[in-house]
């Protein structure tokens, strides 16, 4: 019995580690997850604290799943991942049955699964939890105490500070689909050989009072005497035709499509935030020299917000005030911008390199080797005015 308690201690705190550690590599993704949670729940006012509770919660997956490894307080440890896995699958569970959220991002970006592999995933850890905590007797710390006491000081640290970098410098392991060396206009497209979803056309149609349903090819031949009430495609087969970028569309003051003209450019620097809750002081001075640089070899500089409004008051007064300013679907930005803001240089649409504002000087170094570009004919004008 000591043997299988072992083995199953291990499991369960290795699964806890790397669950943690996925999630903690993006912490903003599990906060965007757990918006989407409390928006199918009609809960407001959470927004605020759920970077918070993301980055809390990433942590204790990682800490208590270490502190299960060497046994350290045993006890408390095991309870409190009891009520963390019952509140886990509960949310699965919930996501299994209604569809909302999509998926419940139990593993993040990195292992995306199904909501029904989700849910018998945290169904097995609540079985062997409870069965952890009914064999605790055979449970003993690997470390001594002090050696426990300061293994887990190191683990406390190590969880907050790598949530600390991935937030600051961005992920780690950049697990969506705005990575450096994909295409953007490629990822808009849906995947080579990709099935779309199939759906089963049906007329209604009323006669003497009666509502009746058919399929195009079962229509009666007196159908002049029906009376047509509505149509409605039922989905008999879901397909796999998703973009894997969506609502990455691009619009200036006119409202038109500008997504081709900027894309399609040979090298193109974008500089993406979502609201520039930033203060745009805090990334001046490091992004003039991206800005200096950039302009100097005729490549196009242009800046894509949620808030295009905020944004030009903000810009205004800066030395980046001319920078064209485009709108696009905040989601989207914020799959693009996990750090506030993020800039990118793209070659005809394919990603060379993304940089947080702490970063600048790498971008500044990869203008610097790239040749200068001759004047556009035609340049993207149609932006939000100044």
């Amino acid at each position: 019995m000591k043997v299988t308690v072992t083995l199953t201690r291990i499991l369960v705190g290795l699964l806890f580690i790397f669950s943690g550690l996925v999630k903690a590599n993006d912490p903003l993704g599990l906060s965007y997850k757990m918006q989407e949670f409390f928006e199918v729940w009609q809960l407001h006012g959470w927004d605020g604290v759920t970077l918070a509770l993301s980055i809390f919660m990433n942590a204790f997956e990682i800490i208590a799943g270490f502190a299960l490894l060497i046994g350290w307080q045993f006890r408390l440890i095991s309870w409190l991942l009891l009520l963390l896995i019952v509140f886990f699958t509960f949310l699965t569970g919930y996501t299994y049955v209604t569809g909302m959220p999509k998926n419940c991002g139990c593993f993040g970006d990195c292992l995306p699964i199904t909501s029904q592999t989700s849910f018998l995933k945290d169904v097995l850890l609540l079985v062997l939890i409870i069965f952890l905590i009914r064999k605790r007797q055979f449970v003993r710390p690997v470390l001594s105490g002090k050696a426990g006491l300061l293994s887990m000081l190191l683990i406390i640290s190590a969880s907050f500070g790598f949530q600390y970098y991935t937030l600051k410098y961005l992920p780690v392991v950049d697990c969506l689909p705005f990575k450096t060396g994909n295409n953007i206009l490629e990822k808009r497209m849906p995947p080579p050989g990709a099935i779309p979803d199939s759906f089963a056309i049906r007329f209604i149609y009323a006669k003497e009072g009666k509502d009746y349903e058919f399929a195009p090819s079962e229509l009666p031949a007196d159908l002049k005497t029906y009376t047509f009430v509505s149509r409605k495609d039922k989905l008999v087969r879901k397909g796999n035709a998703e973009a894997a970028i969506k609502g990455f569309d691009l619009k200036g003051q006119s409202g038109a499509d500008s997504t081709l003209p900027i894309l399609q450019q040979p090298i193109t620097v974008l500089l993406i935030s979502e609201n520039l809750s930033r203060p745009v002081s805090d990334w001046a001075a490091a992004f003039s020299k991206v800005y200096t640089t950039a302009t100097g070899k005729n490549i196009p500089v242009f800046m894509i917000s949620g808030q295009p409004d905020n944004t030009l008051k903000q810009l205004a007064g800066t030395p980046f005030a001319s920078m064209p300013v485009f709108t696009c679907d905040n989601t989207t930005i914020r799959t693009a911008a996990r750090t506030n803001p993020t800039l990118y240089i793209l070659q005809q649409g394919t990603i060379k390199g993304k940089w947080s504002s702490y970063d600048f000087n790498k971008a500044v170094d990869a203008l610097t080797a790239m040749p200068s570009m001759p004047a556009p004919e035609k340049p993207v004008t149609d932006s939000i005015q100044h």
